[in-house]
């Protein structure tokens, strides 16, 4: 099937490892030109480097760029729009909010989750929306979680932040969409990433165990009776910025093997 993405642009968030890196070269593999983005320039120079040996050249461009921050966004679109001239695809994607309770974190803590969830999408919607509205088939994709319908234990910051996002994406994809705009969440669940891995080996650790015993533990509480890869998150986003998935906009779409108990 042909998505209908050869010579698009699309900036992917968190490119360097994980559900982005995935995404990117997914993207790529796809004839899409893509900006990659994140924080670490050897990580992130290597992941566009090995992303360009398979899909070609200047499938792949890696800017350094912190979610978190106002700036670095508006210097991605910039760098972005000088390389390729326009812009059709946004995938939102950045860290998710450290672990903890309500009294484990201060007020920066709070700012950060803040900027780097809810307004690191705002700053870069509102950077990219004149070149997204010259595209003809413009897609926004927000990464957040399965948090925004079944809130986690543990993870306060996410529960609370990204329902923003949520609401954001909802209000956007109404707005937007008469300019041909569709604006979706893809909510991972428990997906083998470099969030997830360390977690799993202190708890193996914790209780003198294998760690392929407490990865398959995990496993077996989820329906599918596996836990994700990057590359089945990256799966939904690219099938949401291809031409196929015009009608699918206004949704929180959640890749989670079926875990999420809430309708």
């Amino acid at each position: 099937m042909d998505l209908g993405l050869r010579d698009r642009v699309a900036i992917v968030g968190g490119a360097s490892q994980g559900i982005g890196r995935a995404t990117a070269q997914l993207l790529a593999a796809e004839g899409c030109r893509v900006v990659m983005a994140a924080r670490t320039e050897a990580t992130l120079a290597a992941a566009a480097a090995a992303i360009a040996r398979e899909a070609g050249a200047g499938a792949a461009l890696p800017v350094v760029c912190d979610m978190g921050s106002r700036g670095d966004i508006e210097r991605l679109v910039a760098r972005t729009v000088s390389e390729f001239g326009r812009i059709d695809v946004l995938v939102n994607n950045a860290g998710g909010p450290p672990l903890g309770s309500f009294e484990a974190h201060d007020d920066d803590a709070w700012r950060r989750a803040f900027d780097t969830s809810l307004m690191s999408v705002v700053w870069m919607v509102r950077k990219a929306l004149a070149w997204l509205k010259r595209s003809d088939r413009a897609r926004v994709i927000n990464i957040t979680s399965t948090s925004v319908r079944e809130p986690i234990d543990g993870l306060i910051l996410s529960n609370s932040i990204r329902l923003g996002t949520t609401g954001l994406a909802k209000t956007l994809s109404r707005e937007l969409g008469p300019h041909g705009i569709t604006v979706n969440n893809v909510g991972p669940g428990t997906t083998m990433t470099a969030r997830i891995r360390p977690l799993i080996e202190a708890q193996a650790k914790a209780e003198g165990r294998a760690f392929d015993e407490v990865r398959d533990e995990r496993a077996r509480r989820i329906p599918v009776r596996r836990i994700g890869e990057p590359e089945d998150v990256a799966a939904m986003i690219v099938f949401l910025a291809s031409a196929q998935a015009r009608q699918v906009s206004g949704q929180t779409i959640l890749v989670d093997g079926g875990a999420t108990a809430a309708v």
